[in-house]
This record gives C-alpha cells, sequence and structure tokens, in this order.
C-alpha cells in the first residue's frame, strides 16, 4: 500500500481552475465517500480550500490509486484529463507526508505561515473520520501533522504580522483606503474567515461594520464580537449601496454579487471597493467593469500577502526543523504500527497453544486449581514475549526489521499479516 497526495494549488493552477475544483463541506463528504468505494482506495481525505484542493489517500496500487484520484479531480472540475494532468502534482509516502506536513505548518500557503489552513487540515479529518473514510493509517499521519502545525505556531515567529487571508485582505483595504475610520463596512460570510476577517477589520479600527450572513444567529455572534450589527443575506444588495468596503467570503457555489446588484452602488460621490476571497468567486467578473466600483480578488491578495512574506522567512528553517523532527516521530509510529500485526499474531499463536495445553489437563484440576493456572500461564506468556514485541517495533520499517520479522514467520510457521498488502 502506499499513502499519496494529488492535487492543484495556488501555485500550479490558475484562479479560475481552482475554483471549478472547490469543495464546500457537503461535497468534500460526498466525495471522500465516493473515494473509498473505489478499489483502488482503502482511506481518503480531502482537503480544499481557497489555496488548494488536495486528495490523501491510502491505495492498494499507487498508479491505479493515482489515475482514479485524477479522474475524480477532473471530472470535479469538468475538464478534460489532460487539462487537469497540466495543474496537479503527487507524492507518496514519505514525501506526501512532508507535504502535508509544510501545508500544516503555513509554508505552503499563498500567505505564508498561513494560520487559517490548520484549522482547515483538522476540518478535512475530521469530515473524513465521519464518514468512515479516514481509519488507522491516515489518522496516524494526520494527528501528526496537526501537531507539526501547532509547533511551528508556537516555537517559532512564523505566523507573526500578515500570516493569514483574513488579515492580508483587511491590510490590502487600509492600504487602498488608507483608514478604516468612518468607513461602513460589509463582511458577508460568517464562517472562519469572516470571523478573522471581521476581528481584523475590528482591529485595524473599522466601527461601522455589519455582518451578513444566510444564518443570522451564526452572523450575530461574530457581529456581537466586534460591535457590529447583523443582517440577513437577503439585505446584500442594501449592503452594497450603504457600504463603503465590502469583504466577501461565503461558501457558494455561484457569484452572490451581480452585476445588476452592484450597479447600485456605483457613484462617483461613494466608490466602493469590494474584496472577493471567496473560492468560489463571490463576486461575478463583469461587476469590474462598473465606474466606481473596485474589486479586487485572491489574485491581488497573494501580490499584496508577497511583500510581507520577507518578516517571517527567518522562521522557515526553524519550521523546517521542526518538520523534520515530527516526520521522524510519525516514521517510528508508524512503524510500530506496521509492526503490530505481526505482533498480535505472534501471541495468538502461543496463547493458542497454551490454551490447548490448559484444556488438555484440565479434567485432572479442580476449578481453583485450573483458574490459578490459566493466571499464571498467561502471566508467563507475556513475560516470554515482551522482549520479542518490543525488539519488532523498535525495529520495524528497517532492513534488521524486515530480517527479525520474516525470522518470525518462518520459526513459528505464522501468516504474513502484510501478505495482502502489496
Amino acid at each position: 500500500m502506499s499513502v499519496l497526495v494529488v492535487g492543484v494549488n495556488h501555485r500550479t493552477a490558475p484562479l479560475d481552475l481552482l475554483e471549478r475544483i472547490a469543495l464546500d463541506a457537503q461535497s468534500v463528504a460526498k466525495a471522500v465517500s465516493g473515494l473509498v468505494a473505489l478499489d483502488s482506495v482503502r482511506e481518503a481525505v480531502i482537503l480544499s480550500t481557497c489555496n488548494r484542493t488536495e486528495v490523501y489517500a491510502v491505495a492498494e496500487l499507487f498508479h491505479q490509486g493515482f489515475d482514479d484520484i485524477q479522474h475524480f479531480l477532473a471530472t470535479t472540475a469538468g475538464v478534460d484529463l489532460e487539462t487537469i494532468n497540466s495543474h496537479t502534482y503527487a507524492e507518496h509516502d514519505d514525501a506526501a507526508a512532508h507535504h502535508l506536513f509544510s501545508v500544516a505548518a503555513g509554508l505552503d500557503s499563498m500567505v505564508l505561515g498561513e494560520g487559517e489552513v490548520l484549522g482547515q487540515v483538522r476540518d478535512a479529518w475530521e469530515i473524513a473520520q465521519a464518514e468512515g473514510a479516514a481509519r488507522s493509517t491516515l489518522n496516524l499521519l494526520f494527528r501528526h501533522c496537526l501537531e507539526t502545525g501547532k509547533r511551528a505556531r508556537t516555537e517559532t515567529d512564523i505566523a507573526r504580522g500578515t500570516a493569514s487571508m483574513s488579515h492580508a485582505a483587511v491590510e490590502m483595504a487600509v492600504d487602498h483606503l488608507g483608514s478604516l475610520d468612518n468607513v461602513s463596512v460589509a463582511v458577508v460570510g460568517a464562517g472562519l474567515m469572516g470571523e478573522g476577517i471581521a476581528v481584523a477589520l475590528h482591529g485595524h479600527g473599522a466601527r461601522r461594520m455589519t455582518v451578513l450572513n444566510r444564518t443570522e444567529e451564526h452572523g450575530r455572534s461574530i457581529a456581537d464580537r466586534v460591535d457590529g450589527t447583523v443582517q440577513p443575506l437577503a439585505a446584500l444588495d442594501h449592503a452594497l449601496v450603504e457600504s463603503d468596503l465590502v469583504i466577501t467570503c461565503t461558501g457558494a457555489q455561484e457569484p452572490i454579487i451581480t452585476t445588476d446588484m452592484a450597479r447600485p452602488a456605483s457613484s462617483p460621490d461613494r466608490p466602493t471597493l469590494i474584496i472577493d476571497i471567496a473560492v468560489p468567486r463571490d463576486v461575478h467578473h463583469e461587476v469590474a467593469q462598473l465606474s466606481d466600483v473596485t474589486v479586487l480578488n485572491l489574485d491581488d491578495v497573494q501580490r499584496w500577502a508577497a511583500r510581507g512574506r520577507e518578516a517571517r522567512t527567518s522562521s522557515v528553517e526553524a519550521v523546517r526543523a521542526i518538520i523534520s523532527e515530527e516526520l521522524d516521530r510519525y516514521a517510528i509510529a508508524s512503524s510500530a504500527v506496521q509492526a503490530a500485526p505481526l505482533i498480535s499474531a505472534l501471541r495468538s499463536h502461543f496463547d493458542s497453544i497454551r490454551r490447548d495445553e490448559l484444556d488438555r489437563v484440565a479434567g485432572r484440576l479442580d476449578e481453583d486449581a485450573r483458574n490459578a493456572l490459566d493466571v499464571v500461564t498467561t502471566q508467563l506468556l507475556a513475560k516470554l514475549l515482551h522482549e520479542p514485541s518490543v525488539r519488532l517495533r523498535l525495529e520495524a520499517g528497517s532492513p534488521r526489521g524486515e530480517r527479525l520479522s520474516s525470522a518470525v514467520i518462518d520459526l513459528f510457521n505464522l501468516d504474513d499479516p502484510h501478505a495482502g498488502d502489496a
């Protein structure tokens, strides 16, 4: 079996392809269930954000698994295989783990050190677990990657300053407007990104803020935090007219701000700045053609974020050292897991012999004697097998471990627990 990742991100694909391939939480749940239903895929986690859509999978056969995931991505994006092949990347086993750990640590984001991606990785894993698509192999991998991301942010300065998409968008808005004093702001969307935007706006001095969301209750919890007001998404057309700055980040699959809706906001007396960081985009591309309406998107945020990248590059080597340490820990833990089936088979083999011998003499012993002998032989067996079990775990994954495993299987005529994993 192989652990592999196949995906597209902001470095390999244009924004329009990232938009077409992006999945919301409900679609991710359906997709991981569909992937593990394939003969080639045993486990799967899908990470889909504004920067990337990646499939992490445990494949029975690498090449077949890769081909099936490529087909899945092409179908999701509505493009042919040749197009998707020109934008995807793939890694397997150690390289796949290194890639995921780098993503969780913020080294592979559009904004270096991005904090939001760690929560997105956790959400992706939890969805896969809920669907039964993440089991022992990917659960171990994602536990270690989350620990890597936490360490990167607590032990280094990688997340200092502009280290999230939401903060980058707000700082870009401040740069365009000069100040947020007396600026009327609308935040469209009340997810994690929307919350980050609202908090960042408040921190930069925005005091006239409205949060718009389909679920008013969720929007209200954010609005209360920043002394703002809340409106239903149905009031978006009114908010466009009343706002100087609109930052939108919903999970809608189609544009929610159209030209007809935005046209009343087009006024030389009150120009409007709209920053769209949603994937797919919330703002129809024709809105940017309106006079006195400026529309900025993820490409603009990426260019802005690149300016502040140098401030955190001094922490990159420290983060890479953490990734290396955590990869070593993961390799040891993964090897121990690989040794577990053989250790279990070895213990079962000897326990079967023990029980057969107890049954053979049981008729000559009373109940107390049988119980005492059962306890004593169980304890004796545990002590005899303790050192071989420890040695198999410690050496698992190494050439010596392979030799020890083969010797144990041959010496005691055990079935190879990994014989079906090729």
